[in-house]
């Protein structure tokens, strides 16, 4: 089974994941279940850039508005009888929440009588096919696709298909939406979707079409990324005239409709996304009596796209005039100001501007003047400390681009020169490593005092950090003395040893006793005897004497 909840998150723009947040937070609180339906699904499907949100939740919609509102959404429209509130999420993300509802027609052209109901009853009374299907956003369903009618096979096949036979006769709307979805998409009817729509338009199934709708459809057009092209299929098919009697292509500023789609690619470029609907909608009419946009504007549901419309001149006409006053005389005074207005004025302005200055101005501050960026020494900077880590960075490198900007730092001489003061001060040193303790200290203090000739040992020695001890010969005795040792490398308690008599001579015991001693690799240390030890020589001769007389008197 299809990821659709990765799917769903890789799609969605950053905005848009936080608007299904906020509306998932605000269902969850209400504790209403909720789906992401209709047109977010297929976009997701299909690749196709994804327009707007639509979910809808079982149970009453309206209860979310406040929660929403207080969300930072703006509510468009709220419409009691179908439970569904037009809204524009923070990001400038459109949405829809209605009520999962059916429908049922008594005759064509009638509104259709509504109830609560499931998500699958709110599915079968849709349009189309690949506009019946729901994503689950509950806790112990999230990520499960509802798919009925096999929607995602006929986005695979790329045809369009109604749900049942009566479909255009219920709402004929639903023609002028195949038309739409069919040059958008470049996807045909299916044959006998296709049938079924030249048998509505040759039995006027058109002329019991709901004001709602025909609202519906006009706002639809504003967000469409080719509207002058489906305005041609409108007028070609016939449904532009049910849309406004004396709209036609003529009508329509071809020229300012293709620089708005131009220059709008531009600034997405640049990163910056504006809302072109109203524009769309101001050169979709531009040579239309005032009467007939009235009439447009009153039948659009989404009175905030109306007001956005109906201010587009003014507030163009009021930043026009700033960017010829004194707060734009300088290039940084002019960018500042550029930069601080909305996105949706500067791309109207833009393309409306009269006055060649206002018109220069705007097209240095999307071309000329973002060069100057690449002029700021970052290397330079860094190698003075001056990094995004720091809490003056942002301001710091703003400075150094608006002075870059109007001359005043003219080479990178100057620009550094600038900036060595603003360079935070050198880190201190590090602190010393600390003191060791115990038996590594002492062994280290010992390691770093002794000679160089005793601390480098032989490599063949035994144990880590030990000298080895060169071997000792065994030592002959001599008679009647005893021969003092050589100095131990460590010295032990004394032993006492009984006096040797001169007259026998003192052998050594057996020789595999000395044998032992003298091993290649670590000789044992030699007691050191004691002055007890050493026979006393008037001691000697005495005895000597003594023993000479006792043989003369034998």
């Amino acid at each position: 089974m299809a990821d659709y909840i990765y799917t769903l998150e890789t799609r969605l723009s950053p905005d848009q994941q936080k608007a299904v947040t906020l509306v998932q937070d605000a269902a969850k609180a209400a504790g209403l279940n909720l789906y992401l339906t209709g047109g977010a699904i297929r976009d997701i499907v299909t690749g196709f850039p994804i327009r707007d949100l639509d979910f809808t939740v079982q149970g009453n919609a309206l209860k979310l508005q406040k929660d929403l509102e207080r969300a930072g959404a703006v509510v468009g429209d709220a419409d009691n009888e179908t439970k569904a509130l037009l809204l524009t999420l923070p990001g400038g993300v459109r949405a829809e929440v209605a009520m999962a509802r059916s429908e049922h027609y008594d005759k064509p052209g009638k509104a259709p009588q509504m109830a609560p109901a499931t998500i699958i009853d709110d599915l079968r009374r849709r349009d189309f096919t690949v506009n019946a299907m729901a994503l689950s956003l509950n806790e112990g369903s999230r990520g499960l696709l509802m798919d009925p009618f096999n929607g995602v096979a006929d986005i695979e096949a790329k045809v369009i298909r109604v749900l049942h036979n009566y479909a255009f006769l219920e709402d004929p709307s639903r023609m002028i939406r195949a038309t739409r979805f069919t040059t958008r998409f470049h996807w045909p009817l299916e044959e006998r979707t296709q049938a079924r729509y030249e048998s509505g338009k040759e039995n006027g199934y058109i002329e019991h079409i709901r004001s709602s709708s025909i609202g519906y459809e006009i706002e639809q057009l504003a967000y469409e990324d080719d509207p002058h092209g489906v305005l041609k299929a409108y007028e070609r098919e016939g449904w532009l005239k049910v849309l406004n009697a004396h709209w036609s292509t003529a009508k329509v500023d071809t020229a300012g409709l293709g620089a708005l789609m131009k220059t709008r690619q531009q600034m997405n470029e640049l990163g910056y996304t504006p809302e072109v609907a109203p524009a769309v909608l101001y050169f979709l009419t531009e040579r239309l009596g005032d009467k007939d946009i009235s009439d447009l504007r009153r039948a659009i549901p989404r009175k905030d796209l109306v007001e956005a419309w109906k201010d587009l001149d003014s507030n163009a006409h009021s930043l026009a005039k700033r960017l010829s006053g004194k707060e734009a005389a300088t290039p940084s005074r002019t960018w500042q100001l550029l930069s601080s207005a909305r996105p949706e004025m500067i791309l109207f302005l833009a393309i409306t501007a009269r006055q060649q200055a206002v018109a220069q101005k705007i097209k240095n501050f999307f071309t000329k003047w973002r060069q100057v960026q690449q002029k700021i020494p970052l290397p330079e900077m860094t190698e003075l400390r001056i990094t995004p880590q720091m809490a003056t960075y942002p301001k710091i490198a703003n400075d150094v681009f608006l002075l870059l900007l109007d001359g005043k730092l003219r080479s990178r001489t100057e620009t550094l020169k600038f900036l060595k003061p603003l360079a935070p001060p050198p880190p201190p040193p590090p602190p010393p490593p600390p003191a060791k303790r115990g038996r590594g200290a002492r062994a280290a203090v010992a390691a770093a005092v002794a000679p160089p000739a005793a601390a480098s040992g032989k490599p063949g020695a035994k144990g880590k950090g030990k000298v080895a001890a060169a071997p000792v010969a065994p030592i002959a005795p001599i008679k009647g003395k005893s021969v003092p040792a050589a100095k131990p490398a460590v010295p032990t308690k004394p032993v006492p040893a009984k006096p040797v008599a001169a007259a026998k001579p003192v052998t050594p015991s057996k020789p595999a006793a000395a044998a032992k001693v003298s091993k290649p690799a670590q000789a044992p240390a030699v007691k050191k005897p004691s002055k007890s030890a050493e026979p006393k020589k008037p001691a000697a001769k005495a005895k000597a004497k003594a023993t000479a007389k006792k043989k003369k008197k034998k």
